[in-house]
């Protein structure tokens, strides 16, 4: 099954946010702040995967979220795949 590739935008976009916003002493900083809890915010706009692929997504959220550099390319191939290449639209920036 194939998701619209607007619900994998949003993914992305609270993925990037929840990114932007954590650092290692978090944790330390503040007692309430769980890396859960963010990915299933970053996960929220997405409906109709199946269990398997619900959390190899989890997983890469949490990757991505602790460290942007390293795993985003895991995230967007793993978008792509469940998106499906044909539906993948470029947006160019002017």
């Amino acid at each position: 099954m194939t998701i619209p590739q607007e619900q994998f935008d949003d993914l992305l976009s609270r993925t990037a946010l929840a990114a932007l916003f954590y650092y290692p002493e978090i944790a330390v900083d503040d007692v309430e702040h769980d890396l859960q809890r963010d990915v299933e915010y970053c996960l929220e706009p997405i409906d109709g995967l199946a269990v398997e692929d619900v959390e190899r997504i989890r997983t890469a959220i949490g990757r991505v979220i602790t460290n942007p550099s390293a795993h985003r390319s895991e995230l967007l191939a793993l978008v792509i795949e469940l998106v499906g290449p044909t539906t993948i639209r470029v947006h160019k920036f002017t």
